[in-house]
């Protein structure tokens, strides 16, 4: 039917008005088309009707839908708790056989034979194995190992044995002073005296002392902390410096009558209070528009700098005028003032700041950068001083560390320095930071944040679909190289890479036979090239760069094993961009313990590796074995560059025949400009020296090795005297970054 509205006797519109006439013309239209309307009203009528109707069995089958994704959520929670449940267990378990004393002592036994007792290769048997192992064992270096181990063992058996407190001291520790806590060391480091004397002493001797402006922004400051915050401050033995203070409109009256005392007080203190609360990127803004200073220094409202904070950064400023950023390293401090977990920072390193913002504190920036890139920016409350740092690192290469412990990140229940889980809020703006570093730098790459928030993890996207030039170096081991090329064929997801075998010497027939069925089955991806001349892994390698295609190298030993599919586009993401020389991961023994997470010049007299021992999973020194970092040198058991890198430092040096040539290598291309990268989320094991077997063995590779060992260090010994990476606070006789009590 058709509604009212169509009806002969409706009436019209209100809004209207009809003549008589006008009506009833109106009438006699509507009738003469009763039927068409009715026709098409009904039509109008079922369609909607029907679309009524999927409209509401498409909301059914979306409750249907909705209800089934939260079953399947709660099925997942259920899942993640007992995955979560089951984890506890497992990491019970590995704690109770990390420190359970069988195990201990078969890992240690593992490490022995591995020192002592290279893989069994043909013609090589027991009797043959153990008259090696003699030998080495009265040599030189085989001795000086020996005599570690047992000094180990009967130290140990004595600590047993003895029912008396017994504290050993070495006689290379007495000049530590009776120091053995890192509260111990800088408190002695700290001493008012001496650092009055040296400020006294050399005053004179300052060119340059620019005015120094300290932006503190303040909110509801606990009182304690801000009155020794301040104090802090006004203790520096360096006069020349202005406190900036901005208030972002507090509750607590008590703070601003503590404020008001100190401004009266000393009028290099001056206070400015917000009518607003704007958060803390607004506040400092409003703390640095107050700075008449050269330079800026940054300090939180409850955190300590000692009393040479200033003066070591106008020590640093005189000495390189340039300078537009400094920072130095730092500690936290407890409530009953006890200095723990120190922070000794390496020099600048662009890929350590993209991993955390291990700047920190101190920092101080010229009041010109800060101007030129805008100062602080709303929005990113919480890590504002991470997203100024990172835009200020792109505007100078002028950043200088100094290796003192100057600023003191306290400890109390609502200090981020408790723990990561305070301002969680900091870690969602610390990753919008790094999103728009990447944009303005021009890279792609996605951020992610590492397990337990300690730091953040860029996923590059490649640029282009480059050649790599995968070049293995052997002798004999079939099985070892076998397992090699099969892992990198069956599990390497990137395809666009050649595999280039360079046969130095091999004899066995097991070893030809292999390359025959590799060479008709992969005729287009293996080269198999005769390099048959004495063992020289640098002319190996710059022979393996002559017949390389790729426009990138990956020198790889013959004894790894990939593990993950990714591995190989994730070394090219780094590898492209230009900044970057070497590219190294991280290697692992069989047991899933380290035995490469990058390279200290100067570790154990020459260089070593990193973590060695560590489990992978282990943080390491402030997340340093989880996360991405620059390095002097990485390993080159698995190391990627340019070609064109490779070639513009002179390849590698043949007069490094066996050891130290890819550190050599690598500090050749530090030299050049680059940045060396450990990548800990490449991941290879690695059955070291299992081909060529310890290189002290002999007489003649021991006297090569201190040949060798010579020869680096009349081209390197200012890089062993200090690794820009390696903090000169740290011990250079362990791997772990453990602090030197003597320094």
């Amino acid at each position: 039917m058709i509604p009212s509205v169509f009806s002969a006797t409706s009436p019209p519109s209100p809004t209207q008005e009809f003549s008589k006439k006008e009506e009833q013309d109106y009438r006699k239209v509507l009738i003469k088309h009763r039927q068409l309307l009715e026709h098409s009203l009904n039509e109008v009528i079922d369609l909607a009707s029907r679309e009524t109707y999927h409209s509401q069995q498409e909301k059914k089958v979306l409750f249907e839908k909705i209800a089934s994704l939260q079953l399947i959520s709660t099925h997942a929670k259920d899942e993640l708790k007992s995955l979560q449940q089951l984890t506890s267990q497992l990491h019970q378990r590995i704690h109770y056989l990390e420190n359970n004393w069988y195990q201990k002592v078969r890992m240690k036994l593992g490490r022995i034979k591995k020192i002592f007792f290279k893989k069994k290769s043909p013609g090589t048997g027991s009797l043959k194995r153990l008259l090696l192992f003699i030998r080495f064992s009265f040599s030189k270096a085989g001795f000086g190992i020996v005599r570690k181990i047992l000094a180990a063992v009967f130290k140990k058996l004595f600590l047993l044995i003895e029912k008396r407190p017994v504290k050993i001291i070495y006689t290379d520790m007495i000049g530590s002073r009776d120091i053995f806590t890192y509260n111990d060391w800088v408190l002695k480091k700290l001493d008012s005296d001496d650092i009055l004397h040296d400020y006294e002493d050399h005053e004179s001797e300052m060119t340059h002392k620019p005015l120094i402006s300290i932006i503190m922004p303040v909110y509801n400051a606990p009182i304690r902390f801000l009155k020794e915050a301040i104090e802090s401050v006004s203790n520096q033995v360096y006069p020349n410096w202005e406190l900036c203070i901005a208030d972002d409109h507090s509750t607590e009256k008590r703070v601003h009558k503590l404020l008001h005392v100190f401004s009266v007080k000393d009028k290099r203190i001056q206070i400015h209070y917000r009518t607003e609360n704007g958060h803390i990127s607004a506040t400092s803004n409003d703390a640095l528009a107050m700075a008449k200073g050269e330079f800026v220094l940054l300090m939180d409202h409850d955190d300590l700098l000692s009393a040479n904070c200033l003066w070591e950064m106008v020590k640093a400023i005189n000495a390189i005028p340039k300078a537009d950023i400094l920072y130095s390293d730092e500690d936290k401090i407890d409530e009953r003032k006890y200095h723990q977990n120190a922070h000794f920072k390496p020099d600048w390193a662009p890929d350590h700041l993209l991993s955390r913002n291990y700047l920190g504190h101190v920092t101080v920036l010229k009041r010109s950068l800060i101007n030129m890139i805008g100062g602080f920016r709303l929005g990113l409350e919480g890590s504002q001083d991470y997203d100024l740092m990172l835009r200020a690192t792109e505007q100078t290469s002028n950043i200088i560390h100094i290796p003192k412990v100057l600023y003191h990140w306290r400890i109390h229940q609502h200090s981020a320095a408790q723990g990561e889980d305070v301002k969680p809020y900091a870690y969602v703006a610390a990753k919008k930071a790094l999103e728009e570093a990447l944009t303005r730098r021009g890279l792609q790459g996605d951020v992610k944040y590492l397990s337990g928030l300690r730091g953040y993890r860029i996923d590059y996207q490649i640029s282009s679909q480059d050649l790599i030039s995968i070049i293995i170096p052997t002798k004999d081991q079939t099985a070892l190289l076998k397992n090699t090329i099969d892992s990198i064929i069956e599990l390497t997801r990137y395809k666009n890479y050649e595999i280039i075998v360079l046969n130095n010497n091999s004899t066995s027939k097991e070893f030809y036979n292999w390359v025959a069925e590799y060479k008709q089955k992969y005729p287009a991806l293996i080269q198999i090239v005769d390099a048959h001349f004495p063992f020289n892994f640098s002319k190996l390698m710059n022979l393996g760069n002559s017949l390389a295609k790729g426009k990138h190298l990956l020198l790889l030993n013959n004894d790894v094993e990939i593990i993950h599919g990714d591995w190989l586009e994730t070394m090219l993401s780094y590898s492209q961009q230009q900044r970057i020389g070497a590219v190294g991961v991280r290697l692992l023994y069989p047991d899933d313990t380290i035995q490469h997470a990058g390279v200290v010049v100067g570790l154990g007299g020459i260089a070593g590796h990193t973590f060695v021992g560590s489990y992978k999973d282990e943080a390491g020194y402030f997340n340093y074995i989880q996360s991405v970092n620059n390095y002097s040198a990485v390993t080159a058991a698995c190391l990627m560059c340019r070609k064109e890198v490779f070639e513009s430092v002179g390849g590698m040096d043949e007069t490094f025949e066996v050891e130290y040539n890819d550190v050599d290598f690598c500090l050749k291309i530090m030299e050049a400009g680059y940045n060396n990268v450990y990548l800990p989320q490449v991941e290879l094991y690695h059955y070291e020296s299992a081909t060529r077997g310890h290189p002290h063995q002999s007489k003649s590779s021991y006297e090569r090795h201190l040949r060798e060992m010579k020869l680096f260090k009349s081209k390197w010994q200012h890089i062993i005297d200090h690794d820009p990476f390696y903090n000169p606070n740290l011990n250079l006789g362990a791997h772990d970054f453990s602090i030197n009590f003597s320094s």
